[in-house]
């Protein structure tokens, strides 16, 4: 959730806890001395060590594999989510939660801003679904790991590095096709892993975040996430999250943000009811995500749209 600058080369606390302040000095001088305290206590509990490894994952990029989650990031972004989230923010779908409990799964989201995974992690620890935000495996684009803000706020969680496709990737990142289908093999074959595993992936499917917060068409192949014998589906809808860090703005703005789950799809009659067809595969994923967002965030995946033979793949491949 949390964009900043962090030098590696920090003398300690004091300097991670200026780079904190200097990222939130629009807010008010009695919020910050409050959460300057806050941090200072929260890093000497976590120890000199603490400090040393969080560096160390700042500079790691070890290429197309996956990088665990670092703890003292994980709880600098608690401390600061309790202080910055207006508190009527919520997860619901608990049920829908509950459901995949102990099941490789998929999270498929819509993709608001780089802090969408922060606050899908935070609300499910308030609201009871700490199991699956502790299994929780981002698909990281390579735009994370060129920005040590970004990289910090993806440090809440493990995250595999994936090549963003050609197909909107930007110039801070693009590879040439052989490069992208080279590096999306081994990311593939790395993200399965960690789903066998049990990890719950949490997958992007339009490749981008949106400049509209309306829903993009999910690329086709993401779908190869899917081939996990037993996994299923969770569509997940995000609201607000543009509001907290909008587009081509460093500052953060308290916000309301709400997540929706809906009920779980077996990934293997999603397949098979597809015919095997990415395009249709893909396709009904979007439109279970859009079934729990508003009708303004549901873009390309909004009732106007003929979607016929997704709608009928989505139907037959519920969870029962």
């Amino acid at each position: 959730m949390i964009q900043m600058q962090v030098t590696p080369e920090g003398s300690g606390r004091d300097a991670l806890v200026a780079a904190i302040l200097a990222f939130l000095a629009g807010h008010d001088l009695l919020t910050l001395q409050d959460i300057r305290t806050a941090l200072e206590r929260e890093i000497d509990e976590a120890g000199p060590d603490a400090l040393v490894s969080l560096k160390e994952r700042l500079r790691a990029d070890d290429g197309w594999e996956y990088y665990p989650r670092d703890p003292l990031a994980q709880r600098i972004h608690y401390l600061l989510a309790d202080r910055l989230l207006r508190k009527e923010s919520t997860l619901e779908g608990m049920e829908h939660v509950a459901a995949v409990a102990n099941r490789p799964v998929a999270i498929f989201a819509n993709h608001l801003s780089y802090a969408d995974v922060n606050l899908l992690e935070i609300l499910l620890q308030r609201t009871g679904g700490g199991a699956l935000a502790n299994r929780l495996t981002a698909m990281a684009g390579p735009k994370v790991f060129t920005s040590r803000q970004r990289r910090f706020s993806s440090l809440c969680f493990g995250t595999v590095k994936v090549p963003q496709s050609t197909e909107v990737s930007s110039e801070e990142a693009v590879l040439s096709a052989r490069e992208v289908a080279r590096a999306a093999r081994r990311s593939i074959d790395v993200a399965l892993e960690r789903l066998a595993a049990g990890d719950a992936l949490v997958i992007f499917g339009e490749g981008t975040r949106s400049r509209t917060a309306g829903m993009q068409p999910l690329l086709p192949g993401v779908a190869r996430y899917l081939a996990v014998p037993g996994a299923c589906v969770l569509p997940v809808g995000i609201v607000g999250t543009e509001a907290l860090f909008p587009i081509g703005d460093d500052a953060v703005h308290p916000s309301r943000i709400v997540v929706r789950v809906g009920q779980a799809i077996e990934a293997s009659a999603l397949r098979i009811n597809a015919g095997g067809d990415r395009r249709l595969t893909v396709d009904a994923i979007g439109l279970a995500i859009g079934e729990v967002l508003p009708t303004e965030y549901r873009g390309v995946y909004g009732v106007e749209r003929d979607f016929t033979d997704a709608r009928s793949v989505l139907s037959g491949s519920r969870t029962r």
